[in-house]
């Protein structure tokens, strides 16, 4: 059963829950009382993620859902399988991410292009296409898609990435506009380079020279961990954050300063 944090008996789902910040923002919200939906490409992890929950004393419940966050029917299945079994949404957490290796713009191919914004961007629209007729049905709801600093201080090598993630935090701030009437929060948050399975890509490579370099570049000194960023989301996704809306919140100890 949930327990009783500031997310109890919400229920939440993120995509990409399966690994990385996704799997963290997955326990944290259950930590926090939330039944989440483990929504991910990778039906192993997204398992693992949903069954270590479930094995938690101390945590909220949690399923997984199969989704390929590029694809419409397989976020509307998703959509439809959590308001099925718990007749509503809460929180939706656009976690799902891609990009290509660090290298020169004129060597990412059209087919990366396409990949990149279609989960990083066109995600974000085929959920609000599934989850506004929920929200409304609701009486409200919250949105919060996980964006980079990489959209506001841009790496070199990652300008497709850098792009998309641009894209993410306008497309946030402008349906938070359009949305506030139905009381539907929409926010952006912005992760500085972390500890995650795309780190090697937006590095290129993995090396204890490549790692310092990345860390000299926060003023804090570290590269991010899965959690600062989960504790950011519940913060966002729990009604503490009930007036806040149409931000891009930087988790990035210092980097877009």
């Amino acid at each position: 059963m949930p327990g009783d944090g500031r997310l109890h008996g919400k229920i939440a789902v993120v995509t990409g829950g399966g690994s990385g910040f996704g799997e963290d923002i997955c326990t944290k919200f259950a930590e926090e009382g939330a039944s989440v939906a483990v929504l991910d490409i990778d039906d192993a992890g997204g398992r693992r993620v949903a069954d270590a929950i479930n094995a938690a004393s101390s945590a909220g419940g949690a399923r997984f859902v199969h989704c390929d966050v590029s694809r419409r029917s397989d976020v509307a299945h998703a959509v439809r399988t959590v308001v099925d079994a718990e007749q509503r949404i809460d929180v939706y957490v656009n976690n799902a991410g891609i990009t290509h290796r660090n290298q020169p713009l004129l060597d990412v191919t059209e087919d990366w292009f396409d990949r990149i914004f279609a989960v990083n961007v066109k995600a974000l629209y085929l959920s609000a296409l599934e989850l506004v007729p929920v929200f409304r049905a609701n009486g409200g709801g919250v949105v919060i898609n996980i964006a980079s600093t990489a959209g506001i201080r841009p790496r070199p090598g990652l300008t497709v990435y850098n792009a998309s993630k641009a894209a993410a935090i306008l497309f946030s701030k402008s349906m938070a506009v359009e949305y506030a009437a139905d009381n539907i929060r929409v926010n952006a948050v912005c992760p500085v380079a972390g500890e995650t399975p795309l780190l090697t890509e937006f590095m290129g490579g993995d090396t204890p020279e490549l790692r310092a370099k990345f860390a000299d570049s926060v003023p804090l000194g570290r590269l991010s961990q899965p959690r600062d960023i989960a504790n950011a989301v519940a913060f966002l996704a729990s009604d503490e954050a009930a007036f806040i809306t149409g931000i891009a919140l930087e988790v990035d100890g210092g980097r877009c300063v």
